[in-house]
């Protein structure tokens, strides 16, 4: 790996496994509503398009069919409850720390870009001891416009007075390889982030790694 000035990390299935609290707060929204739960497995496959995306998956899963008010009520309920247990068991990956502590000494600039609102995100570094490391946060709802649009990478750049050219985007997905090539970033792929059973190899990222360490730059 090449060395960047500025790195951008994605939040949910990159530097945070956050399927346990969603998983469980969208199970406590269900079985509050007498209906049947979810397992953490089905959840960390519907994480990554949104609460609604996830409870709207549940919803098919056991062939319910809500009218919009009650969908709606389950989807402040799934919210509320999420926002009271953000951290209780979301566990940071693998390597995530020593390669933050690493990036930070070399003088590169630290990001987050993330499509998760703000009112779980910040939350969420705070209760993690994460949020001193990153100089700009991007959220959800701090764009115009979500990943896959570049629109929250170029105002985070646009924040760290960084360029696309000498920046990479670190991810998990599609919609984070997708936002980072259209606003012509280099972009770093994890293999077992919240990916929807999408092999990364085939987006075609700069770089696939496994462990969060392998993003530090190699010396020649």
């Amino acid at each position: 790996m090449k060395s960047y000035d500025a790195y951008l990390f994605d939040l949910d299935g990159t530097l945070v496994d956050t399927a346990p609290d969603l998983g469980g707060a969208l199970n406590a929204s269900l079985r509050n509503a007498g209906l049947p739960g979810i397992t953490e497995a089905q959840a960390r496959m519907w994480i990554g398009h949104g609460a609604k995306f996830s409870l709207t998956q549940a919803l098919d899963h056991h062939n319910l069919n809500l009218d919009p008010a009650a969908v709606d009520a389950l989807l402040d309920n799934f919210l509320n409850h999420y926002e009271n247990h953000v951290a209780e068991l979301s566990t940071l990956y693998a390597g995530v720390v020593d390669t933050l502590d690493a990036l930070r000494q070399s003088g590169s600039k630290l990001a987050v870009v993330t499509n998760k609102p703000t009112r779980f995100t910040l939350p969420l570094l705070s209760e993690l001891a994460l949020d001193g490391y990153f100089q700009s946060v991007v959220c959800g709802d701090t764009a115009a416009l979500p990943k896959p649009a570049p629109d929250p990478i170029l105002l985070c750049l646009k924040q760290l007075g960084a360029t696309a050219s000498c920046s990479l985007m670190v991810g998990d997905s599609v919609t984070d390889v997708d936002a980072a090539k259209a606003a012509q970033l280099d972009v770093a792929c994890y293999r077992d982030g919240y990916n929807h059973g999408i092999d990364v190899v085939t987006l075609k990222p700069t770089l696939v790694f496994d462990r969060m360490d392998e993003i530090l730059p190699t010396s020649a």
